[in-house]
């Protein structure tokens, strides 16, 4: 299993994303997280959830060797419902989502934090949207949700990653930890403080604020995804995919 479920504080679930080296998922891990996150919200023991990444990052996207390596198109057509089922989960989870970010959120981590309710991190922790140079499209709408168009539009372009300090600068980030040994602890006091509300009433909340969200998520991000199997059909995405996968430092994969 790449994703566990634990409950470490009262009223409280802590999700982790385990897959080694750099937490770039595959298909069927995508799946497994989106089921953990609707079962944790749905658990009436769980007022708040947090969700983070185990080892050397957050999250490193999908697995783009395992879509290099899929003959035909099964493999990118997973990839791309899966992170759809999974980003449609921390959205939708019943409560607050909070993430817990250190190291590299890249790709489809960008879609799961930008999702989710509150974000904490490292002070070093790095966001970024590779996309064009993996060639593909997408997760746009989720770091919109993040920043202002006027920062987000050349940071998708350039694909340039921004660090957590940045990000607090612009009020994306809730709070800010000294290293990976105190993230948690930071993640686990806004957690408390959620945990302490009445758990009926934080459900209403979470549903009343996702109804008057001006983004409608599903819906956006899948739009963006007809354009990453576009590109794919043109057989740029997969020039693209192959460069990463030949360099001879890919460990892993982002999207």
């Amino acid at each position: 299993m790449s994703v566990s479920t634990s409950t470490p504080r009262d009223g409280v679930a802590l999700v982790t994303v385990d897959h080694p080296p750099v937490n770039a998922l595959p298909v069927h891990a995508w799946y497994e997280l989106a089921e953990a996150l609707t079962a944790a919200g749905r658990d009436p023991a769980h007022r708040a959830v947090v969700l983070t990444g185990a080892g050397r990052g957050f999250n490193a996207g999908v697995d783009i060797k395992e879509i290099q390596r899929t003959a035909g198109h099964s493999a990118l057509l997973g990839a791309n419902r899966g992170c759809a089922a999974a980003f449609a989960a921390v959205y939708e989870c019943e409560v607050p989502v909070i993430a817990a970010v250190h190291g590299h959120c890249l790709g489809g981590g960008i879609g799961l934090v930008g999702n989710a309710d509150a974000l904490v991190a490292t002070e070093d922790a790095t966001f970024g949207l590779p996309e064009l140079d993996r060639g593909a499209l997408g997760a746009a709408t989720h770091l919109s949700r993040m920043l202002p168009p006027h920062l987000m539009r050349p940071l998708y372009y350039t694909g340039r990653s921004v660090t957590a300090r940045e990000l607090h600068r612009h009020g994306a980030v809730w709070a800010l930890a000294e290293g990976p040994h105190t993230l948690l602890e930071t993640a686990f006091e806004l957690a408390d403080r959620i945990a302490a509300k009445d758990g009926l009433l934080l459900r209403l909340a979470k549903e009343a604020l996702n109804g008057i969200d001006p983004l409608d998520v599903r819906r956006s991000y899948r739009y963006e995804q007809g354009f990453t199997f576009e590109a794919n059909l043109s057989g740029v995405s997969d020039r693209h995919r192959d460069a990463f996968v030949d360099a001879p430092a890919a460990e892993g994969a982002e999207r």
